[in-house]
């Protein structure tokens, strides 16, 4: 029986996230993996994929590289591009269309480079090439070396498919997962979000203590691909049963409309009860019953909301309540501006890596627990 070679995989990251990525693909049991720059490169079979995509919380995409070979002008792309065994990957049914990038090599022109695959697909695999296609080839050229890869998932991985109703400036649910997992945030103990906005942060922490795979609601672009199973991924997807946690998880906003977002968007990722969303101001934040845990907050930092000057004294206000009223928790802040963490006057403040959020830089500063 011929065996067949693991693909190369690679696991896309937020830039500066890298690292944390590659630590939860170790702890969920994926070969190798290793942090390069823009994510993690593991390997493994098709269903190896499917589970990137189902489970990992941290991913942003997962692509499958299906070739690499040297080309130095169009002609030799165009020879070499035909050898590749597409069937092998896309069926002949399904649109299909191609992004390229030129760096450092005697291709440069991208649009040539990609109308050379994509008359290879069409020629020898009678697929249709398509602007609009739910299959997207990517291809790079960099230092005359061709790679060819298939994005598996389609829609950002961060789009979990339950979050319909976002509030102003939200955090995606992917870089939640990362701030999450740099606190020390396991699943093991309640999480309070003073400025909840749309609950992305709540629901996300509910999620990882039930035990639910955060792709659990959406479909992938790996459902169009040659080699999908989908009697193999019904069983995947219904391999664990959740539980819910023994604790509740909790949100606070101002504003009346984010409170009913989180609670609408609690309820289509099935933790509606195990979490708790309300109406409050910071000055009325009181520490909940039951064990010590995180309060993970991402207020407004001046950048596309509010003025930053008047951010000091709210900044400050969070910092005093947090001390006076959560002993033994530990804090997780997400802010653009350095001074705005320091003016919360929490102790012990360590920060995270830059990482790009809705234009801006962003960094976690995070506390041991308070004293």
């Amino acid at each position: 029986m011929e065996t067949v070679p693991p693909l190369d995989i690679f696991l896309a990251a937020p830039p500066g996230l890298e690292e944390s990525l590659a630590e939860e693909a170790r702890e969920k049991g994926f070969d190798a993996p290793a942090a390069v720059p823009g994510g993690v490169t593991t390997r493994g079979d098709w269903p190896e994929v499917w589970r990137a995509n189902l489970d990992l919380r941290g991913a942003t995409r997962v692509l499958v590289r299906i070739a690499a070979f040297r080309a130095f002008h169009l002609a030799q792309l165009d020879k070499r591009a035909r050898k590749v065994p597409w069937a092998e990957v896309l069926r002949p049914d399904v649109p299909v269309r191609v992004e390229a990038t030129c760096r450092g090599s005697k291709i440069y022109h991208a649009g040539a480079a990609a109308q050379r695959i994509e008359r290879a697909v069409a020629g020898d695999l009678g697929a249709p090439v398509a602007a609009e296609a739910p299959i997207r080839l990517m291809v790079r050229i960099e230092d005359n070396l061709c790679t060819i890869s298939v994005d598996s998932s389609g829609e950002p991985l961060h789009r979990r498919g339950h979050k319909q109703a976002t509030g102003k400036a939200p955090l995606r649910e992917t870089l939640a997962a990362h701030f999450l997992r740099q606190c020390g945030y396991r699943g093991t103990e309640p999480v309070l979000d003073p400025m909840c906005g749309s609950g992305t942060v709540v629901i996300e922490a509910a999620e990882i203590a039930a035990g639910l795979s955060p792709g659990r609601s959406r479909g992938f672009a790996f459902e169009n691909l040659a080699r999908f199973d989908p009697a193999a991924w019904a069983t995947l997807r219904g391999a664990r049963a959740p539980a819910p946690p023994p604790f509740r998880f909790h949100g606070f906003d101002r504003d009346a409309g984010a409170v009913a977002a989180s609670r609408d968007n609690a309820e289509r990722a099935g933790v509606a009860g195990v979490t708790a969303f309300a109406r409050q101001p910071i000055s009325a934040l009181a520490r909940p019953d039951g064990p010590p845990g995180l309060v993970m907050v991402n207020p407004p930092y001046g950048g596309r909301i509010g003025n930053r000057k008047l951010l000091y004294a709210l900044y400050g206000t969070l910092g005093e309540v947090l001390k006076a009223r959560f002993s033994g928790w530990r804090v997780g802040l997400v802010t653009s501006e350095p001074a705005l963490a320091r003016a919360t006057g929490l102790p012990g403040l360590e920060s995270g890596p830059p990482v790009p959020h809705g234009g801006l830089k962003v960094q976690l500063f995070r506390t041991g627990p308070l004293p």
